[in-house]
């Protein structure tokens, strides 16, 4: 296993990324790519065959202005790896690892000289004393939650492709036996519910994502009235502008938040003028990724706010993408 202990500037390969070198050539993850990472599975394959036993600490500079230890790329920075024997006896710590990811538990990686195993200890990065005294501890990043409330065609195509991008996904539909339901292989978990109690059933953290997306107005706005109750990450809701500000409106005069409504994205999804079930998923992951990856609170956005380079929308008819 090559894992990166530490990373600085803008190396390619950050804290945290590991990647796993058989000893039949198959290989999966990345720490970086480009010719490091060529370099470094090669020094692996060479290390199995050696038969290697104990962890090797390697740091990697990418500029030309270290006379050792370059990379080989120039995008500046520097990151430290730790390339890691792993045999049979550690299968279990991988399970492990695996099941926590999958979890609600935290759970710690730690690595040190005596090998790699999980833990409940806090994480705290790297703490380097000597070559034969350090520890390395890593909270154990578990996938995050998304809650995907309508399983049509819509629904189907964004189970897929969030649970690609490494997303649990929960699925929710009040229409047993739909065959879009049955279909879908991707989510992790399938619940059919009654969308008149769906507050009192369905389990949102504080950091999860939800998108509604149910077969029409009036149980979008069932849905949708008893979710803002909720605390999230994201909360959006599919639909026309014109349709969700006709609901959003009705909610307003029945009693709900408006400062809660506010933070709902909607219409949902970059504004990519998406048309097929697909394409609205595409639009609706690009949009969580960069909520995601900002960190920034909720707030409600037009979907096209993001891009500030392009203003979408002002093209000519004929340039539309």
């Amino acid at each position: 296993m090559l894992y990166v202990l530490e990373s600085e500037g803008s190396s390619p390969g950050r804290k945290g990324f590991r990647m796993v070198v058989s000893d039949d050539g198959e290989l999966f993850g990345t720490i970086g790519g480009g010719i490091m990472e060529f370099k470094f599975v090669e020094k692996a394959r060479s290390l199995l065959r050696s038969g290697m036993k104990d962890i090797d600490l390697v740091k990697q500079f990418h500029d030309k202005k270290h006379d050792k230890d370059r990379s080989g790329m120039i995008c500046s920075g520097s990151q430290l790896i730790a390339l890691i024997p792993l045999n049979r006896e550690d299968s279990k710590t991988i399970i492990e690892i695996s099941k926590a990811q999958n979890g609600r538990e935290n759970k710690t990686i730690r690595i040190s000289p005596a090998g790699i195993k999980i833990s409940e200890e806090p994480a705290k990065g790297l703490d380097y004393k000597t070559e034969a005294n350090w520890v390395y501890t890593e909270s154990i990043n578990q996938k995050p939650v998304i809650h995907i409330v309508g399983g049509g065609h819509a629904g189907l195509a964004l189970t897929g492709l969030m649970s690609y991008l490494g997303f649990y996904v929960v699925l929710y539909d009040d229409r047993p036996g739909l065959n879009t339901v049955e279909q879908n292989l991707a989510a992790h978990e399938k619940h059919f519910i009654d969308y008149d109690t769906i507050g009192e059933q369905i389990n949102i953290g504080r950091n999860d994502f939800v998108v509604i997306m149910t077969i029409g107005y009036r149980t979008d706005k069932i849905v949708l009235k008893q979710l803002l109750q909720k605390e999230y990450f994201y909360l959006g809701l599919l639909g026309s502008e014109k349709k969700n500000e006709r609901l959003f409106k009705e909610l307003a005069e029945e009693g709900a938040d408006t400062n809660k409504l506010d933070k709902v994205f909607a219409p949902i999804g970059m504004n990519i003028f998406s048309k097929t079930a697909r394409e609205i998923a595409v639009s609706i992951a690009a949009q969580i990724i960069l909520e995601r990856n900002r960190n920034l609170p909720t707030g409600r956005r037009k979907p096209a706010e993001a891009i500030k380079p392009v203003e979408t929308g002002n093209f000519p008819k004929s340039e539309k993408l």
